[in-house]
């Protein structure tokens, strides 16, 4: 009981934080106060590019696995050494978070946060398993959180000759830059039953327990795939997908997401719903429209 009494304190120290955290993103913001720097990760993205793109499909790749049994490899390591060396140069004052180096952790984002300071957030190549394979659907993630909001997002997926990029009160976009590229809309879909849902793995909700209300929503919607990484929520943007989500990430997987799915007019959240944007465990991005109809099968609350 008393380590119970201790923990509410600092659960509703979060709880409160996270609610400024949530108006901070919902506050308006000039449509050029982060231009300058989506230009630069738009920079950064290109140089990760040469990086990862020539080393797709080499038959002498090196591969590691890590403690947690995901795959690393020289490419991943080379293009965060690279943006973390740019970022250095460029934004010598802002901290980096990687998920190679270290530091990406939803504790600390917050704790930068909460001195209202500015990260990088670097994913070098989100999708390592489909890389080291050679299946084209990786991506480089670079995101911006400041000021209590992610800024700015750039997905490159140079293998499939995509990118989208956002920044706030800039709106979301996919192209090869500024000055080639196309405004992302979500979809206006309304009826779950006509809805398209992409997720990842079922091993990973089973082993959180919570593969049998992910089924229960697969059946329910009109349409589903197993996209996965980056490529679901990039197709919500896009308006062709409705509903994305997984049960374990961390922030490299979502700062520079979130940016894209709501400048796009869509919502990013935790599965609850309840922590607003790439703050929480895991992710649920929809087209808004379908976000309250989501979040309780994917916790089991209110079906019968």
């Amino acid at each position: 009981m008393a380590k119970s009494r201790e923990k509410e304190p600092e659960d509703k120290s979060r709880r409160v934080f996270l609610e400024q955290l949530a108006a901070a993103q919902a506050a308006p913001v000039e449509p050029d106060t982060y231009l300058g720097d989506l230009r630069l990760a738009l920079t950064l993205a290109d140089q990760a590019d040469e990086i990862t793109l020539a080393r797709f499909g080499a038959k002498d790749l090196d591969v590691d696995q890590k403690q947690d049994e995901s795959l690393v490899t020289e490419a991943d390591l080379r293009a965060e050494e690279l943006l973390r060396q740019q970022l250095k140069r460029t934004r010598p004052d802002d901290q980096v978070l990687g998920e190679e180096f270290g530091g990406s952790k939803i504790a600390k984002l917050l704790k930068i946060q909460e001195g209202r300071k500015r990260a990088w957030v670097l994913d070098p190549i989100d999708g390592t398993a489909n890389y080291v394979r050679g299946v084209p659907v990786w991506a480089t993630l670079i995101g911006l959180v400041a000021d209590g909001r992610p800024a700015v997002g750039v997905v490159s997926a140079p293998a499939l000759g995509r990118r989208w990029f956002a920044a706030a009160g800039q709106g979301a976009w996919t192209g090869a830059g500024l000055d080639s590229a196309r405004r992302l809309r979500v979809s206006k879909v309304k009826k779950l039953g006509e809805a398209f849902l992409s997720y990842s793995s079922l091993a990973r909700w089973e082993d959180q327990g919570r593969l049998a209300g992910l089924i229960r929503l697969i059946g329910d919607v009109g349409r589903s795939r197993a996209f996965g990484d980056f490529w679901s929520y990039m197709l919500v943007a896009e308006g062709v997908v409705d509903i994305a989500a997984e049960p374990d990430l961390a922030p490299h997987d979502m700062v520079a997401l979130a940016p894209i799915v709501t400048e796009a007019g869509g919502v990013f959240t935790d599965t609850r719903g309840k922590v607003v944007g790439p703050f929480g465990a895991d992710a649920l991005a929809t087209n808004g429209r379908l976000h309250q109809r989501v979040t309780p099968y994917l916790h089991g609350k209110g079906l019968k």
